[in-house]
């Protein structure tokens, strides 16, 4: 992995670092904007790096009495979220010369918390399936994945402990699997998506990526104001289940094989293992890929439209064809996907358990080389998205040349805290 020698330090670390006073804020800046200086030239994870606004923010922050959940903590931005005086170009050239005014309202909550906003990283066009130039510091040669690759770059280098994601398929459970660090989509609406450029409005979820899962856990607690993170575990949090899915038809030989010895594994450890809470749906949710890709197209046709109108030259020829594809969507073809999708969230909430956790992989396979030109295949992601259900990738997996590849831990919806104390529990197992 690319990465500067010494690892840097966790939001959790920085923030009792500076707790005991053997650390300062503007210490912790200076350290992340060094790694950028020294990292970024090889991965180009980054639209804009706000130097001066971040040690700013770092000063208000060491001459202030009051510390805040995440104080001193560094965090990347998605270039789809707005931050008030950069760039929001969502990875477009139409928006090419626009800054934004204003914070999207999780950047504002973030800042609210103590966090430091050090600048924007690269999406793909409008968070869609078009690859970006940013590289894969876990797998040279590779793909990050899409449409998180600038922010799962960042974290998978060092260069920043924390940052912003958004998922609408497989956005962040995706690059987070091909980059080896840990990534979190919380249940839909969890965290509120103001400010961030929509692509599909049933789908669109705000997450980050870390290093741990306690970052993750305590990033997400403090910018929603729910309880996310748990005591220290010791006994395994819930029985869980394995669920490959329909999706399974789409994991590569590398999955396969590395998917089949983790579930050895986890029988060895003498896991509690349990039939998957989803197997009731098994035979619903075959249509499940398809379902989520034609709402999605529908909706991004909606939320594109004056990009659609003003400079349909510029936009990419993939994206292009699938708004075409969304606006072709027959009235009553789309009413009764809207039907199919409500049928499916209620029978989730109405038939399992508020506690059902299971695994999956969190992708087909490692991340795909450069030259296939491809963010990669989100199948393992979309029946997650469809439905709105909070999921974590955590790096257990890997390939034969140890290229990393990720469990995707899944809960029903409101039990994001659940998903994460597992998550946290297999990290620690697997640690061993």
């Amino acid at each position: 992995m690319t990465t500067k020698p010494d690892a840097p330090l966790s939001a959790l670390e920085t923030r009792k670092a500076i707790a005991s006073g053997r650390l300062t804020a503007v210490a912790a800046v200076e350290d992340l904007l060094e790694r950028i200086a020294t990292l970024e030239p090889e991965i180009g994870a980054w639209v804009a790096v706000d130097a001066e606004g971040a040690r700013e923010t770092a000063r208000l922050l060491d001459n202030g009495p009051e510390r805040r959940p995440l104080h001193g903590a560094g965090i990347g931005v998605k270039d789809i979220f707005a931050v008030k005086g950069l760039p929001w170009r969502c990875g477009s050239p139409i928006w090419a010369a626009r800054d934004a005014a204003f914070d999207a309202s999780s950047v504002a909550a973030a800042r609210r918390a103590g966090g430091v906003i050090l600048g924007k990283t690269v999406t793909t066009e409008f968070a869609g399936y078009k690859p970006s130039a940013t590289l894969n510091p876990a797998a040279p040669g590779r793909t990050p994945g899409g449409s998180s690759s600038g922010s799962a770059a960042a974290v998978a280098s060092g260069m920043v402990p924390l940052a912003f994601g958004s998922q609408t398929s497989g956005s962040i459970i995706r690059p987070a699997s091909y980059c080896g660090v840990v990534g979190f989509k919380p249940g839909f609406d969890t965290i509120d998506t103001h400010g961030m450029a929509a692509f599909a409005r049933s789908f669109d979820t705000v997450g980050v990526f870390a290093r741990s899962v306690g970052d993750v856990a305590f990033a997400i607690e403090a910018l929603s104001g729910l309880p996310m993170t748990a005591p220290d575990i010791g006994a395994q949090p819930a029985p869980l289940g394995l669920f490959r899915s329909a999706a399974w038809a789409h994991a590569e030989p590398a999955m396969i094989a590395a998917w089949e010895a983790f579930e050895r594994d986890l029988q060895a450890a003498g896991v509690a293992l349990c039939e998957a809470a989803p197997s009731v749906f098994a035979a619903e949710l075959e249509d499940a890929l398809s379902l989520h890709a034609r709402i999605m197209a529908a909706e991004a046709a909606d939320a594109l439209a004056y990009e659609t109108n003003a400079a349909p030259e510029l936009l990419s020829e993939g994206l292009a064809r699938q708004l075409a594809g969304g606006r072709s969507t027959p009235a009553e073809k789309r009413a009764d996907d809207y039907r199919r999708l409500r049928h499916l969230r209620a029978g989730f909430i109405e038939r399992l358990p508020s506690d059902a956790v299971w695994l999956s992989p969190s992708s087909t396979g490692p991340a795909p080389r450069l030259e296939e030109n491809t963010t990669g295949n989100p199948a393992f992601n979309q029946t997650w998205s469809l439905l709105g259900l909070p999921s974590c990738s955590i790096p257990l997996l890997s390939d034969p040349e140890g290229r990393p590849m990720g469990v995707q831990v899944t809960g029903t919806m409101g039990n994001d805290r659940g998903v994460l104390a597992v998550a946290d529990w297999l990290m620690r197992l697997f640690a061993r």
